[in-house]
């Protein structure tokens, strides 16, 4: 970005190029200019419009929430200390939270103003640059702006402190008026501005880091196969190696007690904000923190995992938000609130920024922490039902992957009568002995026969609910069920609960690396052949659309717990080939209702 504010810190004043104005006795000549039409350099062309803003014209700013010193750190101690406070404490720490320019780099965060120069003013002129509302952005330099200053002309740089939270009470655009005030009259001049909106990005995007869970070291953690416990994740290293073949991973490191909460999918999800520049957007990567509140020994507390995005992953150019639920939500409502109940459908025909995708239904995320989610403006929602599930992630049952067609995209999505089709050819062809999960250390391991003759109903019942799910997305989307690609998941009911979660590892629920190559979760199906008919089936439905599976073992690290391998990782993906929010082509539309 053109540093156009070298020098911002101690107000370096630039000579003006406008035209020497009419004497300040007839016409005072106050001028303040935005980058209204978003090329990122700030000329007369600004001038038409600067005081209404429209999503084809005015200016931009960003919320500067990254930590471009580094500046905000975090206490161990805090990481497992019961109550809310610690977690305020660590959201107020950004570069927003001072009143300075936090070095070179945070220079390329702030929007550019420009005040014209007055030369005809009195030494006893003053100007002052005022923000409506007043806590959503500052301006540097800060303070009122001397004759001098005027009569050079200043260049001001904006400084946004705040995201759209509700739109009901704040809509992201402020007012920026100058108040220039000499010889007993003051005149003015206004531009209206509007703060980036949170944009998720999608499974199209290639991963350009992948983020998993390590747990720390203790007696057994490490073990390849230890003892199989109900509820502790086990068998790391092997999750870790195949992971690892198939991309590069950033392995994070969990707290002594809270490591078993390995689930880095629903700790947060990525977003980000941009603005026009120079050579391009600028853009800051946005981290949404899960809302879970929970219960801890009678204290509500923010999921304590949650505290680590502010350790590990925030910095230069990467902020975090939170919009945490205000008491401990129930428990099953609670899992609603999680990053893994977030996705996003990539760009189609009226909807160039894509839209939100997530589950709810009898159980719903949090109202506070859904509402800043959905409510950025560009990226309609659309909400399935996935309050059937245990856990009731939009990512358990369907999966964006590419596709040879007018979008360049479609849905994989968990198909139980597939499995059930493919466990009775097995058994036609003489495995009906063959088990399920053989090659685990799982001690359950059901015969092909045992499932046809006990687990019909809830795979049936899975598939009707998936059916309800599609009707509503093929909607939403115009695919044709024909587009779809269906990989086998078998289903069963979580007793005591009456919902459903997977059997056999979630194929749909794995990660996408880039549009090509997909992490997905060994199922451990039977085999035919010596083959394991689902990973051939998998293989074979996403090989049609030009996707190739690497294998993560996550049997004991995620699916058992009820979740698999995209629960378990999350990404940073590269969101530089993506249609700036602010530029809708062909009319489409750049905002909307939710889709149910």
């Amino acid at each position: 970005m053109k540093r156009w504010i070298a020098g911002l810190a101690v107000a370096t004043l630039l000579a003006a190029t406008s035209p020497v104005l009419t004497a300040w006795a007839t016409a005072p000549g106050v001028w303040l200019t935005a980058d209204v039409n978003r090329d990122g350099v700030l000329t007369a062309a600004d001038d038409a419009g600067k005081t209404s803003w429209t999503d084809t014209r005015g200016a931009i700013f960003l919320p500067n929430l990254d930590d471009d010193e580094r500046r905000c750190t975090v206490d161990p101690a805090d990481l497992e200390t019961p109550g809310p406070a610690v977690d305020a404490k660590l959201a107020a720490c950004n570069d927003a939270a001072d009143d300075r320019i936090n070095g070179p780099r945070d220079t390329a965060d702030l929007a550019p103003l420009k005040i014209d120069a007055l030369r005809n003013v009195s030494d006893d002129a003053i100007g002052t640059v005022t923000i409506t509302p007043a806590d959503k952005a500052r301006a540097f330099p800060a303070g009122p702006l001397t004759a001098r200053q005027l009569r050079h002309g200043v260049h001001l740089a904006l400084e946004g402190r705040a995201i759209v939270r509700d739109p009901a009470q704040w809509d992201g655009q402020i007012t920026v008026t100058l108040s220039v005030t000499d010889r007993g009259r003051t005149s003015t001049d206004t531009v209206r501005m509007r703060v980036a909106p949170l944009m998720l990005q999608n499974d199209l995007q290639p991963a350009q880091t992948v983020l998993a869970a390590k747990p720390t070291d203790g007696p057994g953690w490490w073990d390849d196969r230890p003892p199989y416990q109900p509820g502790v994740p086990a068998e790391w290293r092997p999750f870790a190696r195949s992971l690892q073949k198939a991309t590069k991973v950033r392995f994070l490191t969990g707290t002594p007690r809270g490591w078993k909460d390995m689930w880095t999918q629903d700790i947060f999800e990525p977003a980000t904000a941009s603005m026009p520049a120079v050579g391009g957007p600028h853009t800051m990567r946005i981290l949404i923190r899960s809302g879970n509140v929970w219960d801890i020994n009678g204290t509500d507390t923010p999921r304590l995992a949650g505290r680590l995005i502010y350790r590990d992953l925030r910095g230069p150019d990467v902020g975090v938000v939170q919009e945490l639920s205000k008491t401990a939500s129930p428990g099953l409502d609670d899992l609603l609130n999680m990053g893994g109940n977030i996705e996003s459908l990539p760009p189609y025909a009226g909807y160039p920024h894509g839209r939100v995708l997530y589950g709810s239904g009898e159980r719903h995320p949090d109202k506070g922490f859904i509402t800043m989610v959905t409510s950025q403006g560009y990226q309609p929602s659309v909400v399935i039902d996935t309050s059937w599930l245990i856990v009731g992630h939009a990512d358990e049952t369907t999966h964006v992957v590419r596709a040879d067609n007018a979008r360049g995209w479609t849905l994989a999505v968990a198909d139980p009568r597939l499995a059930v089709q493919l466990l009775r050819d097995v058994q036609r062809r003489g495995g009906g002995s063959q088990q399920l999960f053989a090659d685990t250390n799982f001690p359950e391991k059901p015969t092909v026969d045992e499932v046809l003759r006990t687990g019909l109903a809830d795979n049936e019942a899975a598939a009707g609910h998936i059916d309800q799910q599609l009707k509503i997305l093929l909607k939403a989307t115009g695919l044709r069920a024909d587009e779809l690609v269906r990989l086998p998941v078998l289903f069963e009911q979580v007793k005591g609960y009456g919902l459903l979660r997977a059997l056999s590892p979630g194929l749909v629920n794995g990660l996408s690396v880039t549009d090509r190559q997909f992490a997905a979760p060994d199922p451990h199906g039977p085999e035919l052949n010596g083959r394991d008919v689902f990973r051939q089936e998998a293989e074979r439905a996403l090989g049609r659309n030009g996707v190739r599976v690497h294998w993560v073992e996550d049997f004991f690290w995620a699916h058992l717990g009820g979740g698999e391998v995209h629960c378990a990782t999350n990404a940073l993906r590269d969101t530089s080939r993506a249609t700036p929010w602010w530029v809708s082509p062909g009319g489409s539309a750049a905002s909307g209702t939710a889709t149910r």
